[in-house]
C-alpha cells in the first residue's frame, strides 16, 4: 500500500475519517448524537454523545468490541446502499433514534443492536439477520428493519420479532428504496414511521419490469456475474408503491395516480401529517399530495409545474411546530423557501436544504454567492440570519435552540456545537491546497486557479491541467480546501490546475442549472474552454500549448468529450468513469435533462461519444471501476470498441475490484500523472 500523499487521500477517505459526522440534537439540546472513528485511517465508525452542559464526549457504542474490524458489507443489499450513499465506513455507518433521543438503533455486521443514550448500556435485539436499515419508532417501544427483502419488526425489548410486510413477488421488496430513488433523488429511506408508532408507511417496490444488468467481477472468475436491475434511460422504471402498515396487521394501500406519476420523491410522517411526493415520468410536474392514514386517500395540496424540469430539494417537504408547510418556490433566478406558500427569503439567495426545523425556527443551507454554502435560519418573528461567516462549505443540526455547524473550509475542517469544537481524530493532510478563486469570463464561470506550491509567477511556463466536474450533481470551485486535494497535488508535480464550474452545475439558480438548454454536450466544453482562455489572460505562466484534462463520472464524460470535439484546445484526456453512451445512463438521471429517448433521439445522439471515435487525434486514458454499478463498466468498454474499430489508439486502465468510488483509489493519481506527462511531451 502507497506511503504516498494519494495513498494518504485513499486511505482516509480524503481525510474525513476520524471526523464527527451524522448529527442528531436531542430536542431538549441536551446532548448531541454523532459518528466517529478511532483515527485518521480508521473507517470503523462508533457511537458517540456530547453533552451540551458538561461539553464531555462520551463513547457510547465502540464497534470494534462489537465484532466490526473494517469488515466488508454484511449483505449485498447493504453493499449497494452504502455505495448508493458514496459510504465507504465500517462499523456503525447510519443510526436511528427516538424522538426524545433516548434510544438509538443500528446495525453491526448484520446484527442488530440499540443503545440506552443515558446509560450507555448496549442490547443486541436478536434480529433475523443480516438486518439492515434499522428505524426506532418515535415513541422508542418498536424497532424496524429489513432482512433481505422482508420489512420486520421487533420490540425494544428484543421480543416479538415478526414480519410486518413480505415479498409477494420474486422481485419485490418491502420497505427499501429502489435504485432511482437512492442514486438520483437522493431518497435512502424505503419506510417511515407514524408520530405514534402505532404504524408506518413503507415502499412495496417490484422490480420485476426493470431490465436485468449483469456486473462481474473479473479478478475472481469463480464468483457469478451480480444481477443488477438498472432502469436505464427509455426503459421501465420498477413499479413502486406506498401501504400503510399497522403494528396490528392492518394494510391500507396509498392512493394515487400511479400511471402518471410513479416516481414517489419524499414521503414524511409528523404531528401534522403524512405527505407524500409524487413526479411524472417526465419530471416536469410534481405534486405534494395529503394522504389519509385510515383510508389511503390522497389529496393535492400542492402542485408545481416546468417545462423542464422540476427540482427535487433536500429537506422538504417540513412543517414548523405549528403545522406551516415547508416548501421552495423558483421565482425567476432564485429559488426561496416558502411557508405556507409565501416566500420568506430574499431574492439572491438560493436556499439548498432545509437541515432542521427546531420549534417555528429553520436551519436551511444557501448560496449568495455560489462557491459558500452558508448556514441560514429563518423564523416568524427574525425573518432570515446568517449563522455562519468565514466563506466555505456548511451543514448543521439543530434542535432545541442548540446548532451544531460542520464546516469546511479553505484552513481547515471543524465541527462545533454552539461554538464548542468537537475532538477530531482526522489525520493531517502534508500538502495545503492554495486555490485561487474568481469569476471568470462573460458568464463569470465560477473558477479555482492552483499554481504549485513555491511557484514564482513569472518563473516558468506551466502546463495546464483542467480538473472539472461539470455535472449538475455538485461544484468543484468552491471554497473549501477538502476538494482540492487532487488538484493540489498535481499542481505541485508540475501543473497550473484550474477547476471551473460551467452551466448545469448547482448553486447559482434555476436558470443557471437550466442554460444547456436542449444541448448536453457543447455548453460543458465551451465553458471549459473559455474558462481556461480567460485564466490565462490573467496568468502569463500558462502554457495554452499543453493542455490537459481529467475527470471523473460527469467529469470522465466531459474529459473523454474534450478531446474528441475540442482537440485543438485539449492535448491529452483521462477519463475516469465516464458516460459515454447517453442511452445506458439512469432514466431519472437521464431524462431530467434530455428527455425520453423516443422524443429526443437526436439529443441522446449528439450528446453519446461513440460516433466521436473516429475523430481522436489526441491521447486518451479512460479508466473504469470493472464493479461499478452506477455508471457501468460498459460504457468504457463500448468507447474502446469504437475506438479500436476506427484504428484509434488510446488506453484503458481496468480497476478489477473498483466501484463508482474508485475515483481516489491507491497509486492511480500516480498512474494518471504518467500518461499525462508522456502525452504532453513533459518527459
Amino acid at each position: 500500500m502507497s506511503s504516498s500523499f494519494p495513498g494518504l487521500v485513499a486511505r482516509s477517505q480524503n481525510f474525513m475519517l476520524g471526523r464527527p459526522r451524522r448529527f442528531v440534537v436531542a430536542p431538549d439540546g441536551s446532548r448531541v448524537l454523532f459518528l466517529r472513528s478511532s483515527g485518521g485511517m480508521d473507517p470503523v465508525g462508533h457511537l458517540w454523545s456530547y453533552e451540551v452542559a458538561t461539553g464531555v464526549e462520551r463513547l457510547l457504542v465502540d464497534a470494534a468490541a462489537l465484532g466490526a474490524a473494517g469488515e466488508a458489507p454484511s449483505s449485498e443489499r447493504e453493499r449497494a446502499r452504502r455505495e448508493r450513499a458514496r459510504d465507504r465506513s465500517a462499523g456503525i455507518g447510519s443510526y436511528a433514534t427516538d424522538a426524545a433521543v433516548r434510544t438509538a438503533v443500528f446495525t453491526v455486521a448484520g446484527r442488530l443492536y440499540a443503545v440506552d443514550v443515558l446509560s450507555a448500556e448496549v442490547d443486541e435485539l436478536g434480529a433475523r439477520e443480516p438486518a439492515a436499515e434499522a428505524r426506532i419508532d418515535p415513541t422508542g417501544r418498536t424497532v424496524a428493519y429489513v432482512c433481505e427483502a422482508e420489512l420486520r419488526v421487533v420490540g425494544r425489548d428484543g421480543k416479538d420479532d415478526r414480519p410486518l410486510a413480505e415479498p409477494d413477488g420474486p422481485e419485490v421488496t418491502w420497505g427499501l428504496a429502489e435504485h432511482e430513488a437512492s442514486e438520483s433523488m437522493d431518497r435512502f429511506e424505503g419506510y417511515w414511521w407514524a408520530p405514534d408508532g402505532r404504524s408506518l408507511v413503507a415502499a412495496r417496490v417490484d422490480n420485476a419490469p426493470v431490465r436485468v444488468w449483469y456486473v462481474a467481477d473479473p479478478a475472481r472468475p469463480e464468483r457469478p456475474p451480480a444481477a443488477l436491475r438498472y432502469p436505464s434511460a427509455g426503459t421501465p422504471n420498477a413499479d413502486v408503491g406506498l401501504c400503510v402498515l399497522g403494528l396490528d396487521g392492518s394494510r391500507t394501500p396509498v392512493e394515487w395516480d400511479r400511471a402518471a406519476f410513479e416516481y414517489v420523491t419524499r414521503v414524511t410522517w409528523d404531528a401534522a401529517g403524512l405527505l407524500v411526493v409524487v413526479q411524472n415520468r417526465r419530471q416536469t410536474t410534481m405534486r405534494v399530495l395529503t394522504a389519509d392514514p385510515v383510508t389511503g386517500r390522497t389529496a393535492v395540496l400542492r402542485e408545481d409545474t416546468d417545462p423542464a424540469w422540476t427540482t427535487i430539494v433536500e429537506g422538504v417537504p417540513a412543517h414548523t411546530a405549528s403545522g406551516a408547510l415547508l416548501w421552495t418556490v423558483d421565482d425567476g433566478d432564485t429559488r426561496r423557501l416558502t411557508v405556507d406558500g409565501v416566500p420568506v427569503t430574499p431574492p439572491g439567495l438560493q436556499m439548498e436544504e432545509v437541515l432542521s426545523v427546531d420549534g417555528e425556527t429553520v436551519l436551511f443551507a444557501g448560496r449568495q454567492e455560489p462557491a459558500e454554502r452558508h448556514l441560514w435560519t429563518w423564523s416568524p418573528a427574525a425573518g432570515t440570519v446568517r449563522v455562519t461567516g468565514t466563506p466555505g462549505l456548511y451543514g448543521g443540526r439543530r434542535a432545541g435552540g442548540v446548532t451544531v455547524v460542520d464546516a469546511q473550509t479553505l484552513d481547515g475542517e471543524a465541527v462545533s456545537v454552539d461554538g464548542h469544537e468537537l475532538r477530531s481524530l482526522a489525520a493531517e493532510p502534508s500538502i495545503r491546497p492554495l486555490p485561487q478563486l474568481m469569476a471568470l469570463g462573460e458568464r463569470e464561470l465560477r473558477t479555482a486557479v492552483l499554481f504549485p506550491t513555491g511557484h514564482v509567477p513569472g518563473s516558468a511556463r506551466l502546463p495546464v491541467l483542467m480538473d472539472p466536474y461539470g455535472g449538475s450533481a455538485g461544484q468543484r470551485a468552491v471554497a473549501a480546501r477538502s476538494r482540492y486535494w487532487a488538484s493540489q497535488w498535481f499542481a505541485d508535480q508540475g501543473f497550473a490546475v484550474i477547476v471551473a464550474d460551467g452551466r448545469g452545475t448547482p448553486g447559482r439558480g434555476p436558470r443557471w442549472e437550466r442554460a444547456r438548454g436542449g444541448d448536453h454536450a457543447g455548453p460543458r466544453v465551451q465553458d471549459q474552454v473559455d474558462a481556461l482562455r480567460a485564466a490565462a489572460e490573467r496568468f502569463a505562466d500558462l502554457d495554452l500549448d499543453r493542455v490537459g484534462i481529467r475527470g471523473w463520472s460527469a467529469g470522465g464524460y466531459l474529459a473523454a468529450l474534450a478531446v474528441l470535439r475540442r482537440p485543438d484546445v485539449f492535448h491529452a484526456a483521462v477519463a475516469g468513469a465516464p458516460v459515454t453512451d447517453q442511452l445506458l445512463y439512469s432514466s431519472h438521471w437521464q431524462e431530467r435533462t434530455l428527455g425520453l429517448p423516443a422524443e429526443n433521439p437526436d439529443g441522446y445522439a449528439h450528446a453519446s461519444l461513440l460516433a466521436d471515435a473516429p475523430n481522436l487525434r489526441r491521447p486518451l486514458l479512460l479508466v473504469h471501476g470493472m464493479l461499478d454499478d452506477n455508471v457501468l463498466p460498459v460504457h468504457t468498454m463500448k468507447l474502446s470498441a469504437a475506438l479500436l474499430a476506427a484504428g484509434r489508439p488510446h488506453t484503458v486502465l481496468p480497476l478489477p475490484a473498483g466501484t463508482h468510488m474508485a475515483a481516489s483509489a491507491d497509486n492511480l493519481w500516480e498512474f494518471e500523472l504518467s500518461f499525462l506527462r508522456t502525452a504532453l511531451g513533459l518527459d
